[in-house]
């Protein structure tokens, strides 16, 4: 941990990077072993291809995608104070993933955490890395959104099957000598009445005292229900939008892009025509990566890093949604 410094309360992001599974499964490759199609898939969510494990796991990813945004500050990991990893798919319940990756970078200075917001995961990540860097305590933390997905498939299931794929990704955060914090304005929410119309892989009960009859063998998988989620982020994701920009006095017309939780193309289309906004203003990397949880969005970051994208003074929002329900947005400034 670096001294309390009160003096830094700015932060902004300094780069970001990503970490795939080396297997790639087409659609081609999935209409192998189950009823469905390249052209069905694809009409349906906008997916072509997608990586998926074969013992790559979110501690190992995430290691590589830390070992990464070190390099490319130009740091090292002992320059780091912090690591939150987003993710609903953990080696083990505890200790968490982001131990597993402080130990395997050596990261002797840094303390981390996971974080669980399902697919939102990462904002929410992202806002607390920011209060901590402002806080004046912290000078610098890694986010990452990381999960294998591919675990809590049901690979008979094809209106699940097909969407969800492996990675991780993740941006260095760091805190600045002035007073301005690159979230420019935040939207976070939860509606806990709705949690069932998502969710993924029920824990038993196991113990001498309990005799109710366990049906957690009939949810050891991803169980949702399309038209209510379809619904809801149709709906909410735009709200969301608009009020961070009402928040930040800042106009659509300002912001580059909208970087929007890959969760499926035709989703992100519809939020852009509620938005008014042009689909070229919206990043797609589904189409190669599937929905990868809450590593999709800082999957995109690092891919419009990579292809120099992202410039200093560039204003762009990120938002996701997933399981809780949750669902959120920042409007960042680079």
């Amino acid at each position: 941990m670096c001294e309390e410094d009160k003096n830094i309360k700015g932060t902004r992001i300094v780069t970001a990077a990503r970490s795939l599974p080396e297997l790639v499964v087409t659609n081609d490759d999935l209409a192998k072993f189950i009823d469905t199609s390249d052209e069905w898939i694809f009409t349906r969510s906008g997916i072509r291809k997608r990586h998926i494990s074969r013992g790559e796991t979110v501690a190992s990813l995430s290691a590589d995608v830390f070992k990464q945004l070190v390099s490319k500050a130009g740091i090292t990991v002992d320059d780091i104070d912090f690591l939150i990893i987003t993710t609903v798919t953990p080696e083990y319940l505890t200790p968490s993933s982001a131990t597993f990756v402080l130990g395997e970078v050596g990261a002797k200075n840094a303390f981390g955490f996971d974080l669980n917001a399902a697919c939102t995961g990462f904002v929410y990540g992202v806002s607390v890395a920011d209060k901590l860097l402002r806080s004046g305590v912290y000078k610098r933390g890694i986010v990452i959104g990381a999960d294998i997905l591919s675990k809590i498939c049901d690979w008979e299931d094809r209106s699940t099957c097909v969407l969800f794929a492996d990675g991780a990704g993740g941006i260095l955060m760091e805190a600045t000598d002035g007073a301005n914090s690159c979230i420019l304005a935040e939207d976070l929410h939860t509606d806990g009445a709705k949690a069932t119309e998502l969710r993924g892989y029920k824990l038993p009960i196991k113990n001498p005292w309990y005799n109710e009859l366990d049906h957690t063998a009939d949810e050891p998988y991803v169980i949702m229900d399309g038209k209510a989620i379809y619904d809801f982020v149709t709906t909410e994701i735009p709200k969301s939008v608009r009020s961070i920009l009402e928040k930040a006095d800042v106009s659509s017309d300002e912001v580059k892009y909208v970087v929007c939780h890959q969760a499926n193309a035709r989703i992100i289309e519809t939020v852009a025509k509620k938005l008014k906004t042009s689909i070229d203003k919206f990043k797609i990397t589904i189409t190669n990566f599937g929905n990868t949880s809450s590593s999709s969005m800082p999957l995109a970051l690092s891919d419009m890093f990579d292809k120099g994208e992202v410039e200093k003074g560039d204003k762009i929002i990120i938002t996701g949604f997933g399981a809780g329900l949750t669902w959120g947005s920042v409007l960042v400034q680079f």
